[in-house]
């Protein structure tokens, strides 16, 4: 008998201790979200950042495709990073995120780092004209947000590696038009592609190309 009521005594210890962890687990996971969120809440964004409405359009872009290899051209202090970053990190995938200026690139890093999105995110420093030919692909999503007179330039460089049902997202392409003129004629008439002009924020006075690969 006495056996039979320290096994039970050991079994419910096993039991109140895994509850316990579940529990602890679960209020570390919504810490975790409370924390990510005051900390997007409370960025401190520049001219070169994205909107809020902006980066939230491309997190849902990236979560709703199912996208797990990702590019972003131009970080500046990574707030689409860590937006996408999010998004990545659900659909278990990874963002390479490339940016020129040392300074911006050890900022993204650091916010990268706050969010603990380490995993799911990795700032590339450097020109994209030549880091992207180092990217490995397949890539499926890919958000271009530098040199306006390069993203033809850009995209080019990683079309190879693009899977059919990639999405490819520009940044500034109303306010900017002029300036990538021939990106936008060529995601526009291709073949290759289905794409749409939209505002997901009007902070700008701006908008963001959406384009989907077909082949």
């Amino acid at each position: 008998m006495k056996h039979h009521r320290l096994a039970a005594v050991i079994l419910c210890t096993i039991v109140l201790t895994f509850a316990a962890l579940v529990v602890c687990a679960a209020d570390h996971d919504n810490k975790s979200a409370e924390f990510r969120n005051q900390f997007i809440k409370d960025f401190q964004r520049t001219g070169l950042n994205t909107t809020p409405g902006d980066a939230m359009m491309l997190r849902i872009l990236v979560e709703s495709s199912g996208a797990k290899r990702g590019v972003e051209v131009g970080s500046a202090s990574g707030f689409g990073a860590i937006n996408m970053g999010i998004a990545f990190e659900r659909n278990g995938g990874h963002l390479d995120t490339l940016e020129i200026d040392p300074r911006w690139a050890k900022e993204t890093r650091a916010n990268v780092r706050k969010m603990g999105l380490e995993e799911s995110v990795t700032c590339i420093e450097g020109d994209a004209l030549e880091t992207l030919p180092t990217i490995e692909g397949p890539v499926d999503f890919v958000f271009i947000d530098a040199v306006k007179s390069d993203y033809l330039k850009y995209l080019k460089l990683i079309e190879p590696k693009l899977k059919p049902g990639a999405v490819v997202v520009g940044d500034n392409v109303i306010r900017s038009a002029r300036a990538m003129r021939d990106f936008l004629d060529y995601i526009q008439h291709s073949p290759d592609y289905d794409t749409v002009i939209i505002r997901a924020s009007m902070e700008k006075n701006d908008g963001m190309s959406v384009s989907y690969k077909i082949r």
